[in-house]
């Protein structure tokens, strides 16, 4: 994978990480129908966030001493 398609999936990921994240504060503290999906889907797209981002980080070159 290139450095730029990393770049642009991490972002995307991101984005969608926020996007959940305010739908469940939208939702409040009580119990909603919603709430474990979207919960589920948060913590799926958070791992697959991290897990970019480490490959990300893997593929830049390190800098010369």
């Amino acid at each position: 994978m290139s450095l730029r398609y990393l770049a642009q999936e991490l972002y995307r990921l991101t984005k969608k990480v926020e996007e959940l994240e305010k739908q469940l504060a939208a939702l409040g503290e009580g119990p909603a129908p919603e709430r474990g999906a979207l919960e589920a889907e948060l913590l799926k797209t958070r791992k697959e966030r991290d897990r970019v981002r480490s490959v990300l980080e893997a593929k830049k070159e390190k800098p010369l001493v």
